[in-house]
């Protein structure tokens, strides 16, 4: 079966010369259809280059990055323009909510190039809201609300187009444990309809809700833990998850 997003002998350099740094240094992995799967790793490891680069908005200095087959550094700025709109949901570490807009507005903001009339556009931010449980806060502006909404509505407005992978970098970083754990929960709804999942994360809880965890070292894939748990969903479901095995380890 073939892996629906290769990163292949990934690498990313920034500078030139003496001051010349290789933030990732040659990552090599698979992500399963459906996966969902946590990098870890300290600060300046590589795991937050590595996701832009997944999100087809940092260029490698060399390497391939392909999902389904796409060679996405290979497509032009608009192909890769619309590969981003078609494929993939990013939610960034800070919320990046404009603070004038309300939260309908907000959400609305991916669709702003989608060839479709106003009314769509709304009615598919209404359904995004309604699958983060914030329909009756769709008026509200960002400073109107907590900080766990706020995340949702990055959530929402990341699923609007109803993407295929959803990146997060670091998506509890300025949640407290109780918002952590709600944010864990919608993640785990989102999986559990067929979105592929890769989120960067510094925090070990939420680490462990993942299938796979990819540990990132001075910008190597260092080793690729499998779990087995118990996940019980929101909606009340429970399952065992069980990772697929390591398969492609860079090698230094």
């Amino acid at each position: 079966m073939m892996s629906y997003i290769r990163v292949e002998d990934l690498k990313k350099e920034y500078g030139k010369g003496e001051a010349a740094f290789m933030a990732v240094k040659g990552m090599r992995f698979h992500v399963r259809q459906g996966e969902f799967v946590a990098i870890v790793g300290e600060s300046g490891s590589g795991k937050s280059t590595l996701l832009s680069m997944m999100g087809a908005l940092n260029t490698p200095t060399r390497g391939r990055y392909v999902v389904d087959d796409i060679d996405v550094y290979s497509l032009g700025l608009d192909q890769r323009a619309k590969f981003r709109m078609e494929f993939l949901g990013f939610i960034f570490q800070s919320f990046h909510l404009i603070p004038y807009l309300n939260v309908m507005e907000n959400v609305m903001l991916p669709l702003a190039i989608k060839k479709k009339k106003s009314h769509e556009k709304r009615e598919m931010a209404r359904v995004a809201l309604k699958h983060v449980g914030l329909s009756d806060k769709k008026n509200r502006l960002p400073s109107e609300i907590s900080g766990g909404e706020q995340e949702r509505v990055a959530i929402a407005r990341a699923v609007v187009n109803n993407p295929t992978i959803l990146l997060a970098d670091e998506p509890t970083g300025n949640l407290d444990t109780k918002n952590s754990r709600e944010i864990m929960n919608l993640f785990h709804k989102l999986n559990g309809e067929g979105i592929t999942i890769v989120m960067v994360t510094h925090n070990s809880d939420c680490a462990r809700e993942a299938e796979r965890t990819l540990c990132v070292s001075d910008g190597l894939i260092e080793e690729q833990e499998r779990s087995q748990k118990i996940v019980e969903y929101p909606f009340g479901v429970k399952t065992t998850l069980e990772a697929y095995p390591a398969e492609n380890v860079a090698v230094r």
